[in-house]
């Protein structure tokens, strides 16, 4: 699906094709029967312009009966052709937008959403490659409009061919001798037709074409201002209280007018592009009906070849066969918003396909060489001459790391300031760093977990987020129940199947420290081996973040956990136990391993970890102490 017609036929060919295939073929033969209606329309408009022309003539006996029975012909055959054939038809191909469109979105779900964290490494532009922008409008809009776009110009390409093939039998079987081409002999008035269109048609195709081209160039950037909008005001309401808590409206308002006027100016443009292919299509759809169509068939009749039946007749076949073959023009607009669509979708199609093997896909923009293995479980985690480094080819490493070493069921803590790379050790580690190299060697059948500061919850219901990332089908409500009590959610127990609370998704319902502690709940419930956790304290208060690290002790017993915090010293048990073991320190670029002893009074060490009132952090001290 990386190419406009690999795109454009891989529903096809799928494992789906029978559904395809047969939705298609019965919008053909729909189709069909509307092209061979349009000729019975064109003899039943005949039949009553001859009724009316011969009205009063005395050999027209029932002269009113005749113009009712027309009249009433020509009516029932719009009935059958526009209600029912071109009903059922549209009622069949928008059964086949909504089964390839669901086709194509499973594809591309699944895809974005692989073990290769495909969406994540995706959103990373290659060397002369920019990184495709909005992609969830990709998938929502761009798959829709383009699948709906593509069966509708598919139809008109059904309804060319079946339109040649019985208006232009109809006509060479109606066809007279015209004067000056008798060497044509009877098929003269055919041929007046046929070159009549043929000239006619493709010359204002290409014009067509020329603002076609136009118009998609300008679809093209209305769709990227558009996704860049739309993401930006969802991006807001995601941070709606940081704005109101810093007061930034003002920012955030002159922020959405500038990403407005993008889309304005376009907009300007698309409608003048728009109001002129509009009008050049009005005079066409009138030269052609009423000057291209009723001029072949002028010659034979003024020279009594055809009475006015035989010229109303043939004019309306030659105005149908104009209208079926100037679908091109009549669709360009679309055409210009499938050409459009399909861009957008081809270029997700291959940024996906591109970061398939990621440490290939971000070698081309600079060095990514690393190597992940399996090791007996014994010997826990370990990273060999790792150097992490930022995009480009001569890019200096900001953080290197020799030799550091997990034992299993040890737990480390990371310091260092700001900026200085904690967080990228951790993403590379779990690989999610692009650039660098090195050796990182997990311990084999221990699953891992990284819980980070940001807690994101997905409209799901509440015992599906404790289960994440596995099924709400893989554990028992009592299981998921028993996670949320130790993790100090038991309010929520009698909620675990319901998917928001009073109207508000479960995102909106937990406060931040709530959210942490619906981690713990996860991690309890998962029981990893390798824990990674990424300020993940950092929503709560101290007693909170003793309580998270006790509950994680108590029921993860052999987990090795590595732990970034922003606190001077790791946090202590109520008793003044360690939970840490070692400390990785990162100071000018590299990191350092040794167990962690503290230089200062356990008293001291306890009250820096568990802040309390001055007054009540000085009664904590000795008698002694408080003497001196």
């Amino acid at each position: 699906m990386r190419s406009f017609w690999g795109l454009m036929r891989a529903y096809w060919f799928s494992d789906r094709w029978v559904e395809a295939w047969t939705l298609t073929l019965v919008i053909a033969l729909f189709t069909a029967l509307s092209s061979k209606a349009g000729v019975w329309f064109a003899e039943a408009s005949g039949e009553l312009v001859n009724s009316i022309a011969f009205y009063h003539d005395a050999a027209n006996t029932t002269p009113l009966a005749s113009l009712l029975n027309n009249a009433g012909m020509l009516v029932l055959l719009v009935v059958l052709k526009d209600a029912g054939f071109t009903g059922i038809r549209t009622f069949v191909s928008a059964t086949l937008h909504r089964k390839w469109r669901g086709w194509l979105d499973s594809r591309f779900n699944e895809a974005l959403l692989d073990t290769n964290h495909t969406h994540f490494h995706a959103q990373h532009g290659s060397s002369g490659t920019a990184a495709p922008d909005n992609i969830d409008q990709r998938v929502q809009e761009s798959i829709k409009d383009m699948t709906g776009g593509a069966i509708g110009l598919a139809m008109g390409v059904m309804a060319v061919a079946t339109s040649l093939y019985f208006v232009g039998r109809k006509l060479l079987e109606s066809s007279a001798e015209v004067k000056g081409l008798e060497f044509l002999g009877s098929y003269g008035s055919a041929v007046l037709a046929f070159l009549a269109v043929a000239i006619y048609v493709p010359l204002n195709t290409w014009i067509a074409v020329k603002l076609g081209r136009l118009l998609e160039r300008l679809n093209v950037r209305m769709q990227q201002f558009e996704g860049s909008y739309r993401g930006e005001l969802t991006t807001f309401l995601r941070r709606s209280f940081h704005v109101a808590a810093s007061q930034g409206e003002n920012v955030q308002k002159t922020m959405h007018d500038r990403l407005y006027v993008d889309i304005d100016r376009t907009w300007a443009q698309l409608n003048i592009v728009n109001t002129g292919y509009r009008s050049f299509e009005l005079v066409y759809n009138f030269i052609g009906a009423r000057i291209v169509a009723y001029g072949p068939g002028l010659v034979p009749y003024i020279h009594n070849r055809f009475d006015l039946k035989g010229y109303i007749t043939g004019s309306e076949m030659v105005n149908s066969l104009i209208n079926q073959c100037s679908w091109f023009i009549h669709v360009m607009p679309s055409i210009a918003a499938l050409r459009a669509n399909s861009q957008r979708v081809t270029e997700l199609a291959n940024a996906i396909e591109n970061v398939q093997r990621p440490q290939e896909f971000y070698s081309l923009t600079g060095c990514s060489d690393f190597r992940y293995d399996r090791q007996n479980p014994v010997f826990g985690l370990t990273i060999q001459k790792l150097e992490l480094a930022h995009q480009g080819e001569d890019a200096a490493p900001f953080l290197s790391a020799a030799n550091l070493r997990f034992r299993r069921g040890e737990w480390t803590f990371l310091k260092g300031e700001s900026g200085c790379g904690k967080t990228s050790l951790i993403k590379a580690i779990n690989g999610l760093w692009p650039y660098g190299r090195g050796t990182i060697v997990f311990p084999e059948g221990i699953d891992s977990f990284y819980a980070a500061q940001e807690v994101k919850l997905q409209q799901v219901s509440l015992k599906q987020l404790v289960c994440l990332p596995g099924s709400e089908r893989d554990h028992t409500d009592t299981q998921v129940a028993s996670a949320l009590h130790r993790a100090g959610l038991g309010d929520f127990i009698e909620h675990m199947a319901d998917e928001s609370r009073e109207g508000m998704s479960w995102d909106q319902v937990l406060s931040g420290g709530q959210k942490q502690k619906l981690v713990v709940a996860r991690i309890v419930l998962q029981q990893p081996g390798l824990l990674f956790l990424d300020e993940a304290t950092g929503a709560l208060d101290p007693e909170g973040k003793i309580a998270f690290h006790q509950a994680i002790k108590d029921n993860c017993p052999d987990v090795t956990v590595i732990s970034i915090m922003h606190e001077a010293v790791p946090p202590r048990s109520l008793s003044g136990a360690e939970f840490y073991h070692s400390i990785v320190t990162i100071a000018d670029g590299i990191a350092t391993k040794k167990p962690l002893a503290p230089s200062l009074p356990v008293e001291l060490t306890t009250i820096l970890a568990h802040p309390r009132p001055v007054e009540e952090r000085w009664l904590r001290f000795p008698r002694r102490m408080r003497q001196k």
